[in-house]
């Protein structure tokens, strides 16, 4: 990578060069959030996937965590697109990160400069090689999903994802591929690192945001697709029992997209594969991003690259 570049506070910096002061206040107290935002390259070339909704999603994290962010979003949209053109990329992975800089230490980060940067990769297999006919091995984590009441659930925070670590590295030592969070009243709540949905009698179930899930910009684009396409949904809690039970399960995430989940605490689910509904779903999905759906016009920015 040693070719690429990375936006930081309005300037591209090479890939090897790209450094920041090592008492950064966001790197010893978890005060940052971010995004991870697709660049698909589509029918009609690269297009990135939702990226107003990314931006904004950022900006209220930004705001919860009372960082001012020194550029428009607009500014951002364009920094975006800037450094997947200045890396002549036409598929990637792409984080915007805003975060408290180096100044004062201490707790208090609020008189610390609040910088931006925007850094890309290609993320080919996020959880497991696709694989139609055995999903994913997970578990159900020991450690609970972060209360609302003690952390901002829905700022995209890095401090939230010390949670999220725990429970995916918990999992993998296990010998699984992924980790389901239960909140602290026993509800499942989401994956550590992707929203989570279960089909009971063909209807499509995913817990509500009040349960302490983050509000995935790919769980509002498969919610959309099966209202579209007349699956009946429902957004309501439930337990893990439930989720040894169902027909089908699934998580959803930028960097995930659809993945389907094969075995819970080693319990089939279904028949440890991709489901009919699932693969109506991820099927949809792949047409949307590869620019094929009629959503694809609303929610793909086209770019160009030269």
């Amino acid at each position: 990578m040693n070719n690429r570049h990375i936006w930081i506070d309005g300037s591209f910096h090479k890939w090897n060069e790209a450094n920041i002061h090592v008492l950064t206040h966001s790197l010893h107290y978890g005060t940052a959030v971010f995004e991870g935002i697709r660049c698909y390259n589509t029918v009609d070339g690269p297009a990135i996937f939702r990226l107003e909704d990314h931006v904004n999603r950022l900006f209220n994290s930004a705001k919860i965590y009372f960082m001012h962010i020194e550029f428009s979003k607009d500014q951002i949209e364009d920094a975006i697109i800037d450094t997947i053109r200045k890396n002549s990329i036409v598929e990637c992975y792409v984080r915007p990160l805003v975060y408290f800089g180096y100044g004062k230490m201490g707790i208090n980060p609020l008189n610390n400069k609040v910088s931006v940067a925007i850094a890309l990769w290609k993320w080919d297999e996020y959880l497991k090689k696709e694989d139609f006919d055995h999903g994913a091995r997970i578990m159900i984590s020991g450690w609970a999903r972060i209360d609302s009441r003690t952390m901002p659930v829905h700022a995209k925070a890095t401090a939230n994802y010390a949670n999220s670590a725990l429970a995916r590295m918990e999992a993998i030592k296990a010998g699984f591929d992924e980790a389901i969070m239960l909140n602290t009243i026993g509800m499942v709540v989401e994956a550590s690192g992707e929203n989570i949905f279960i089909v009971k009698n063909n209807i499509l179930i995913t817990p509500p945001i009040s349960s302490g899930a983050l509000e995935g910009i790919t769980r509002d684009t498969v919610l959309r697709l099966a209202k579209d396409n007349n699956i009946v949904t429902k957004i309501v809690d439930f337990s893990k029992d439930e989720l040894y039970l169902a027909d089908e399960v699934f998580l959803t995430g930028t960097a995930a997209e659809i993945k389907t989940v094969g075995e819970i605490d080693n319990r089939m689910i279904g028949n440890g594969g991709t489901g009919k509904v699932t693969q109506q779903i991820k099927s949809m999905f792949e047409s949307l991003t590869r620019g094929n759906h009629k959503f694809s016009k609303q929610w793909l920015h086209h770019i160009n690259i030269e």
